[in-house]
């Protein structure tokens, strides 16, 4: 049972109403005086494709993203954008570029540019120390999939336990047993088995 807030006119007053139906009209009843009414569909919202810009490590491409008409996004929200050839991505909002300015949070219709970077599948590097030197590997994984402090991993027959992991935002975790997703995670430094 769906729930809307609308004006009856019986109670004078906007009610929660809950929704009978949604073909050509919207029917609903009262939920406070019983009233049913009829009332015409509000509008769908207008997409609106806005120029992405998709960093995935070394390289980048130029796509878009549809968002809709008023839709409020900022850095660090999470949207999917396409390639011409309806390739999609999940990326992250680095930047919003609003005419010649970067803002931190905007309406889709004022965005110029979106600059972005892909979060479905990352590189991690992994610093792993030996004692004597320390070795940069690196792993491609999926951006959601969990990297733990004193976990035990293994990349390209190297076995190693995860000791701290930096992120993007600077912040370094180091406590046992606190993981982190791989699209956060900038370096994890670990000492080889």
């Amino acid at each position: 049972m769906d729930l809307v807030d609308i004006y009856c006119t019986t109670c004078k007053e906007e009610t929660e109403q809950e929704v009978l139906s949604e073909s050509r009209d919207l029917i609903t009843r009262c939920t406070v005086c019983g009233l049913t009414s009829r009332r015409p569909l509000p509008p769908e919202p207008e997409p609106v494709f806005v120029k992405t810009i998709v960093s995935r490590e070394a390289e980048s491409y130029v796509g878009k993203a549809e968002l809709m008409k008023g839709e409020v996004v900022e850095v660090g929200d999470y949207i999917v954008a396409e390639r011409d050839d309806g390739e999609g991505a999940g990326v992250e909002i680095m930047s919003l570029e609003v005419g010649d300015k970067r803002v931190q949070k905007a309406t889709a219709e004022e965005i110029d540019t979106i600059w972005s970077r892909a979060i479905d599948e990352v590189i991690v590097r992994i610093s792993v120390h030996d004692g004597k030197k320390t070795i940069p590997m690196y792993v491609a994984c999926d951006g959601d999939d969990r990297f733990t402090i004193d976990e035990i991993v293994s990349i390209d027959r190297v076995r190693a336990r995860i000791d701290h992991i930096c992120l993007r935002n600077g912040i370094i975790q180091r406590r046992k047993g606190k993981y982190e997703i791989a699209n956060r995670i900038k370096r994890i430094y670990a000492y080889r088995l």
